[in-house]
């Protein structure tokens, strides 16, 4: 049998390449720090502090793109937002290089919005890295549908039995991703099912009756948004079944015994 080595589908590294990047970045770098710099100064910061203008920017772009294009990114919504940023944060560097350029030249003068501008950018950038950071830690589902750690939602048993019931289960057609997708261990409806059931007994013993909800049997299964709704309404059927055989049971033992009684 013949075996084919993992490593040799791996693309080499070009040094050239390497070096090419290495001296770009370099050259960028100190080129964006003199004009953010100058451009800090002209706004009115102090000069030992001037420095802190082309850092903000510089890093919080590059913190953008690194979670932007991370594999470890799994939620589309904080993908799609260091996205704009690290494209925001590029242009906002692009613009701050050409104003103070522009200034150096005569062509422009840095007026009170051009200071507002400057000075708002310590506090955006903080604000928007935290914002950043918090979406980072959500879990993207197979439906669409982000959920952090712990950030179960309660529904009522009619939200989600929403929909048409007469016709099929519509279902959107799940968007590829960057991350990885969460397999199911259930590899059958009926291992499916039974483990539904027992999730469902659990919940009620715990909520005083409740049948368990499609969030709460989504991370009790390990197991996607539409899945977890057809479970769910599955459940649903299966109880009121059980609920009508019961009430005839107990209609007709009823009868026997006002029967019995009239006899």
């Amino acid at each position: 049998m013949r075996t084919v080595s993992t490593t040799a589908s791996r693309p080499t590294r070009d040094p050239w390449v390497v070096i090419g990047i290495a001296v770009t970045a370099a050259t960028a770098a100190v080129a964006s720090f003199t004009g953010l710099r100058g451009l800090a100064i002209d706004a009115g910061w102090p000069t030992r502090l001037s420095w802190l203008l082309p850092v903000t920017l510089d890093t919080y772009a590059m913190t953008s793109a690194r979670v932007w294009l991370a594999s470890t990114t799994r939620a589309r919504r904080a993908r799609r937002f260091a996205r704009a940023n690290a494209v925001g944060a590029i242009a906002a560097s692009i613009a701050g290089n050409a104003t103070y350029h522009a200034a150096t030249v005569g062509l422009v003068r840095v007026t009170f919005p051009v200071i507002v501008l400057v000075g708002a950018v310590p506090a955006a950038v903080l604000g928007l890295t935290a914002h950043l950071h918090a979406l980072r830690t959500l879990v993207d589902d197979e439906d669409g549908t982000e959920s952090g750690p712990g950030g179960e939602s309660e529904r009522t048993p009619d939200a989600d039995e929403s929909g048409p019931k007469d016709g099929p289960n519509p279902r959107r057609k799940a968007r590829p991703g960057n991350g990885a997708r969460r397999r199911s261990k259930y590899r059958t409806e009926d291992e499916a099912m039974a483990a539904a059931r027992e999730a469902d007994a659990k919940y009620r013993a715990a909520h005083n009756g409740r049948p368990i909800t499609r969030d709460a049997l989504r991370v009790a299964l390990s197991i996607a948004g539409p899945r977890a709704t057809e479970l769910r309404r599955r459940l649903a059927a299966e109880s009121t079944e059980f609920g009508d055989a019961r009430a005839e049971t107990e209609s007709e033992s009823t009868n026997r015994e006002e029967a019995q009684i009239t006899a």
